[in-house]
């Protein structure tokens, strides 16, 4: 067994984490393709996301049966912080700018990092602590090169950082919770619930259950298959094997990804300043991997 972990947390952060950057970096550029409301493609994303799952529930019968109360009422809170996070995010790009909802939602890696080694005993070294900082900072340089301001910022800024506490309650409960599930009970779970909060947010939108084309819903699927599924399924497997914090910050990445999919699909040429703040990014991330 302890051989087994072993090399599951060494193909985790080897593998499957850089695979499961590489995979949700794709999401922004689904996005950008779809005409739907932010509510609605949130609301497909993860509603295919819990039919392709539900392939494997048969096998995991009797797992779901031993699921408890408390459990259930854990695994309903997880999918809230989840569906959340996806509602405020999205929602803070109409009030305020890339480069201060980015900012701040990525801020999560030093709240996690604290809470785990908190609440979870996961001991974050000065190091570790050290490449998020860095990490950050990266970040940062990004943003600070597509910065412009707007009056409704600050109501932005505050999803933005709604955004950033509900991921960091997603990332906690996923760590304690996949300790004792698997990723097929536990994710299905988890998106199932995203699933049903989010059908209750859009009927404040009336978008999601309106009929759309043929192509909307291939981008749907698209965000179900590519950055849900190979993306935070991967992410969650990963939490069973690898310390919350890694996770965390190995979400960083995800800016850089995107930037480099704009500029492959979209042409869009990012500044130099960006291609430096994303140098420093990945500087920190592989510090705080290696030195956590």
């Amino acid at each position: 067994m302890g051989s087994y972990q072993w090399s599951a947390e060494k193909f985790s952060s080897r593998f499957a984490i850089p695979i499961a950057v590489s995979a949700v970096s794709f999401a922004a550029i689904f996005i950008r393709f779809s005409d739907a409301h932010p509510v609605a493609i949130s609301f497909y994303r993860f509603f295919f996301s819990t039919m392709i799952l539900s392939i494997f529930v048969p096998f995991r019968i009797d797992e779901f049966k031993k699921i408890t109360r408390r459990e259930w009422i854990t695994l309903l809170s997880t999918g809230f912080f989840l569906s959340f996070h996806m509602v405020a995010w999205v929602s803070s790009l109409n009030y305020t700018t890339v480069a201060s909802s980015v900012v701040l939602v990525t801020a999560h890696p030093l709240l996690v990092s604290w809470i785990s080694s908190r609440y979870l005993g996961e001991e974050t070294s000065k190091r570790a602590y050290g490449g998020i900082i860095f990490a950050l900072a990266g970040i940062f340089i990004m943003a600070f090169s597509d910065y412009s301001v707007s009056k409704w910022s600050l109501f932005g800024d505050l999803l933005a950082i709604l955004a950033m506490f509900s991921v960091t309650g997603y990332i906690i409960r996923g760590r304690q919770l996949r300790q004792k599930f698997s990723v097929v009970t536990y994710a299905f779970c988890v998106y199932g619930f995203s699933t049903l909060f989010l059908a209750a947010f859009s009927l404040g939108f009336s978008t999601s259950f309106q009929i759309y084309p043929v192509r909307e819903y291939l981008i749907f699927f698209s965000l179900a298959l590519i950055p849900t599924m190979l993306g935070h399924t991967l992410y969650n497997w990963a939490l069973k094997f690898v310390q919350a914090r890694v996770v965390s910050v190995s979400l960083l990445g995800e800016p850089i990804g995107a930037t480099i999919l704009a500029f492959l699909i979209l042409n869009e040429i990012p500044p130099t300043l960006t291609i430096f703040g994303a140098s420093i990014t990945l500087i920190g991330i592989f510090i705080c991997e290696k030195y956590g």
